[in-house]
């Protein structure tokens, strides 16, 4: 079982970076892939970004793609995502998920087995 914490939400203003850090326990941060959804008042949870075991290999959104850069420290069993030229359609709580499996799908939610408590991002215009 993985626990993790996410960190680093807040108020920025648009066109903004924030950094955004999940800290997961465990000794096995290693054997899961991670990754970043969110989730706005009154929307569905939607994903962000995904990372691989070794960092290697990442996928992220349309919606955030060369804004937004995911990736791991293993030997900190964090992962983080760094956002950049923020939006305020980019306002939502942040949530950092963790997967055992490779399925080829990691842009879904419901392959993901551990969850944070989010962290909030807003973005004001």
């Amino acid at each position: 079982q993985v626990q993790l914490v996410e960190s680093g939400g807040g108020l920025v203003q648009a066109g903004g970076s924030l950094r955004l850090s999940c800290a997961a326990s465990g000794r096995t941060f290693t054997m899961y892939i991670m990754g970043w959804f969110r989730q706005a008042p009154g929307k569905e949870r939607e994903f962000v970004a995904t990372i691989n075991w070794g960092g290697g290999s990442t996928l992220y959104a349309d919606s955030v793609k060369g804004r937004s850069t995911i990736s791991r420290d293993n030997a900190k069993n964090t992962v983080y995502l760094q956002m950049n030229s923020l939006k305020p359609e980019d306002a939502a709580v942040y949530y950092c998920a963790a997967s055992r499996r490779s399925s080829g799908s990691e842009y879904r939610g419901d392959l993901y087995d551990y969850w944070g408590q989010g962290t909030q991002v807003t973005v004001s215009s």
